[in-house]
């Protein structure tokens, strides 16, 4: 029996009963479930697509990969994908958990994935019976360890750091893999959200890949920028050969993304509208939030872009993650642990840019009100 350690956001109950006694109610900025409406584009394709007695395709239909492929192109800076090169995911973090087992690996392969990082990609390792190995400089490794890399796994802009990667970095990590025969796969789901920095671009671009996708992945969601997370609606794209492995694996498991849902990816992609109106959104609730943390007494650190703020106490002798988690919680501020994410997160919180805007006023205000706050934060 596969034994996997205890949820991690388990641990939270506590502080949310603490947070849940502030006399105006909770703020939640912990996990980061999107609000906001599902756009009515999106709906209204999910309503007309109901009507779904068939079973759905694992590839996806033409229509939703084409209108993928034009989103890379539009969006991405990809203007060569070609849409057999693209397959739905019942939302990113599935594919996430099972690439590693998708792709074959076994006890003596090592999955490489940052330091500080959404612990999903080691929980891909796990589940596949392989190693995982938590690094920012993957030049580093000596070449008996490199020899035994086969999947690679980039997040720009990074959850829950917001780092975002330029093309030279990424390029290089493409060519080392390349040099070894591993798989890149290039979580970019936050993408649509820059706020500090220039540009953010894609594995696929083929300033990093040159004008070929061999071994490269990229995994994307539209959960965030379109307020679809209860429709698992998502999808990876690139390598021709191993998205047509990954389609015929997926057909013998039963992986498939309905029918309807398909449908509303299609128009989700096909609809830049709602997207921007989406962004100025969160830039305002940015705009709101960093401020009043930052007058509490902590630092802000990377978060160019995404939908979350990594914050560490501003002091000499900064306060642990769970220290800092109580005294948001005792403000009525639910907030992520830094250490969810890795040892490196130690010291760290993870702010989340998703609750309505009275809620961000409500925790923006708690944060500055008084002189007293500030100094115990």
């Amino acid at each position: 029996m596969l034994k996997l350690p205890d949820y991690p956001w388990d641990a939270m109950g506590p502080y949310r009963e603490r947070a849940q006694q502030h006399p105006d109610g909770t703020v939640n900025l912990s996990i980061g479930t999107p609000v906001d409406p599902t756009p009515e584009v999106i709906q209204a394709a999910l309503a007309q697509a109901a009507d779904a007695p068939g079973y759905p395709t694992t590839h996806g239909t033409p229509a939703l990969r084409e209108a993928i492929s034009g989103w890379y192109a539009r969006r991405r800076n990809v203007t060569d994908l070609d849409p057999p090169a693209v397959m739905p995911t019942i939302g990113s973090k599935e594919l996430v958990a099972w690439l590693p087992t998708l792709l074959g690996l076994g006890p003596d392969d090592i999955v490489v994935y940052p330091r500080i990082a959404y612990p999903t990609y080691d929980m891909g390792a796990v589940i596949a019976g392989a190693q995982g190995l938590a690094t920012n400089n993957i030049h580093s490794l000596d070449e008996d360890t490199l020899s035994r890399v086969k999947l690679i796994w980039l997040n720009s802009p990074g959850n829950p750091t917001g780092e975002v990667h330029d093309a030279a970095r990424l390029a290089s990590v493409v060519k080392l893999a390349r040099d070894i025969g591993a798989v890149v796969a290039s979580d970019e789901c936050y993408a649509e959200l820059p706020w500090e920095a220039a540009e953010v671009p894609s594995i696929l671009d083929p300033r990093v890949c040159g004008e070929s996708h061999q071994g490269l992945l990229s995994v994307y969601s539209v959960s965030k920028q379109s307020n679809l997370a209860g429709y698992r609606a998502a999808f990876v794209a690139g390598c021709p050969e191993l998205i047509s492995n990954l389609v015929n694996t997926r057909k013998h498991a039963g992986m498939i993304m309905p029918a309807p849902v398909q449908a509303a990816l299609a128009a989700a992609v096909s609809d830049d509208t709602h997207v921007s109106a989406q962004r100025e959104i969160y830039r305002r609730r940015r705009a709101v939030l960093k401020p009043a943390l930052e007058s509490a007494g902590l630092v802000v650190e990377h978060s160019e872009a995404g939908l979350y703020l990594w914050c560490r106490d501003k002091n000499a002798a900064p306060a642990s993650t769970w220290d800092l988690v109580q005294r948001m919680a005792e403000q009525g501020i639910l907030v992520g642990p830094g250490v969810f994410y890795g040892a490196a997160g130690e010291g760290y919180i993870r702010v989340a840019l998703t609750a309505t805007d009275e809620r961000i006023s409500a925790a923006a205000e708690r944060l500055s009100s008084s002189s007293e706050h500030v100094n115990s934060i």
